[in-house]
């Protein structure tokens, strides 16, 4: 065998055991960025970011929750990595009522228009005397029932533009409304047995119930009550969750909402 022809083989055997090397090595793992959300329309939205942030390197797995209170208290305890559900009232009354809240806002992404329905009266003017109204009890959605009312005309609040506004802060309440506060997610199943509901947007949508169409009246676009994405102060810079707002605020996203929800939720960004 030639000099030659040998350094060839030895020069072929290093070029495949570096290959083989490589091959051997295992992909690098894509970080794994866990966020709890309510169903609709954050879960939703979610599913349609996975592939984005997959191409990105990151492994996004959405914990599903049915109510208000779970999302934000296993991101504190690091259960989860954030959350995706909540708006600026209510993370402010829930750093009231929690003092070892860490949560810190990310990003805004959608605003749901909050709006009143009912299955007894097709107008607002139809609504009788002493009628029951049911709204959320949690204190940054009742009140914002309470506002949304007052600009119907159906109550005068001391302070029309206190968002914490509670039924002590009726001065007028010509139609002698009365009040039933029940969890936000019940409010769907009580419509048939109330004369009006207001009912957040994410839990109408899950009753089929169009807030465009289907509603007596609804908020416009111009509110405080911007969904947020939530995370903590050891979390909030990491790529992960950088790469996660990205994506949430990118157009594809305002074009899914847009297409998918058709005014009932609103981009905002």
């Amino acid at each position: 065998m030639s000099r030659k022809f040998s350094l060839s083989l030895g020069l072929a055997a290093a070029v495949f055991s570096t290959f083989s090397l490589i091959a051997a090595a295992p992909a690098q793992a894509a970080d794994k960025l866990v966020i709890a959300a309510t169903p609709v329309p954050h879960a939703e939205i979610l599913e349609f970011v996975k592939p984005i942030l997959a191409k990105e390197g990151v492994d996004l797995q959405v914990k599903v929750f049915t109510d208000y209170i779970q999302p934000a208290v296993q991101t504190n305890e690091k259960r989860v990595d954030g959350n995706f559900f909540l708006h600026q009232p209510y993370l402010n009354e829930f750093k009231k009522n929690h003092k070892n809240d860490i949560e810190v806002v990310i990003t805004k992404v959608h605003v749901e228009p909050f709006a009143g329905y009912s299955t007894k009266y097709k107008k607002l003017a139809d609504l009788p005397d002493g009628a029951t109204i049911a709204i959320p009890n949690d204190p940054s959605n009742s009140g914002r029932a309470l506002l949304l009312l007052s600009r119907q005309g159906l109550l005068k609040l001391k302070d029309p533009t206190n968002i914490s506004a509670t039924q002590k802060d009726i001065i007028d309440n010509p139609k002698h409304l009365k009040f039933k506060e029940l969890e936000a997610a019940t409010l769907p199943r009580v419509l048939n047995q109330v004369d009006l509901a207001l009912i957040n947007t994410n839990y109408a949508i899950e009753a089929k119930l169009n807030p465009v169409k289907d509603s007596l009246f609804i908020e416009d676009a111009n509110s405080p009550y911007a969904n947020l994405l939530v995370a903590r102060p050891d979390n909030k810079d990491s790529a992960a969750v950088k790469k996660l707002a990205i994506a949430l605020n990118s157009p594809e996203v305002k074009k899914f909402i847009e297409e998918k929800y058709k005014g009932a939720v609103v981009p905002a960004f």
